[in-house]
């Protein structure tokens, strides 16, 4: 079965394009806003993952005209919704901790304490925009964005769902810096996967691969998908003989959206013309994207 990324999004400080991502990261970019295309309302008591979450979904379902009105145009318990994030609410897991710690269970906020769920970015998703499918969340390192367009894969191969919502996101904060050491994307990208072979796509899904190593990775997916022109991954010498390398290392850590973007960032290259093949390798996972024909 072939399944089609007919929607996608990008939240990123300095571009809501995925041609975009093909470029520098800006220098000074402003921190995405969320209100600006949600609204305030229902925002308000949200940790910063899960309104760019919330962002990304809306952007992407728009995208793939799934959504009017705040509501799927088609059947929600047809549509599942899967989230990479290994940084997510670590700000507010860490400030509960600390609450604990210094008085008691009984300062803990009401209104704050449910953010500390593991689940909670795939959850408001699902919530806000009634979507009944499948939700889940994936966090289990560099791969995890890959790893969650293979859940989506499966859920759509198996007929669990007929879309799915993909999304990648995680937040720069005080907390997340202090995990990384460094600088963190503060933003990410959705993608809306579907099985429906007549819908308008921007990008094909080609074989999802896991190997020991990424020049494994690599090796594999040319073998299985041969002529890729485009090769993203955080090693340069991956890359495979006559194929452009993207890093996408100056958005900062991208962590558990890394896949998710690299997915996003194929579909801007094939919207720019480029042709037939992009692969993202993050960690040991490894996908191949397809250009589809008329790819806008």
């Amino acid at each position: 079965m072939t399944l089609a990324v007919t929607g996608v999004a990008v939240a990123l400080p300095g571009t809501d394009d995925p041609r975009g991502l093909l470029r520098p990261a800006p220098a000074g970019a402003d921190p995405v806003d969320p209100a600006e295309r949600l609204g305030r309302k229902g925002l308000r008591y949200k940790d910063r993952a899960t309104r760019l979450g919330l962002h990304l979904a809306h952007a992407a379902l728009t995208d793939a005209g799934l959504l009017a009105d705040g509501g799927p145009v088609v059947p929600g318990d047809r549509v599942g919704t899967v989230v990479s994030s290994n940084l997510g609410n670590a700000d507010t897991v860490c400030r509960a901790v600390e609450t604990i710690a210094k008085e008691s269970t009984g300062a803990l906020s009401a209104m704050d304490t449910p953010n500390a769920s593991s689940n909670i970015i795939a959850s408001e998703t699902a919530i806000r925009f009634g979507l009944r499918g499948p939700n889940l969340t994936v966090c289990n390192g560099r791969s995890s964005g890959l790893d969650a367009v293979r859940w989506a894969a499966l859920l759509l191969r198996s007929g669990r769902a007929d879309h799915v919502l993909v999304t990648g996101v995680e937040p720069d904060n005080e907390v997340t810096r202090r995990l990384v050491d460094g600088r963190v994307a503060d933003g990410g990208a959705a993608l809306v996967l579907s099985r429906d072979p007549s819908a308008p796509a921007r990008a094909l899904l080609g074989p999802l691969v896991r190997t020991a190593r990424p020049a494994d990775t690599v090796a594999e997916l040319t073998r299985r998908a041969p002529g890729g022109r485009l090769c993203m991954s955080l090693g340069r010498r991956t890359a495979p003989p006559g194929a452009r390398h993207l890093e996408l290392t100056g958005w900062g850590e991208l962590s558990g959206a890394l896949g998710v973007v690299q997915c996003a960032a194929a579909a801007g290259w094939f919207a720019e013309g480029g042709t037939p093949v992009a692969y993202a390798v993050a960690g040991s996972a490894g996908a191949a994207l397809i250009a589809p024909e008329g790819a806008r």
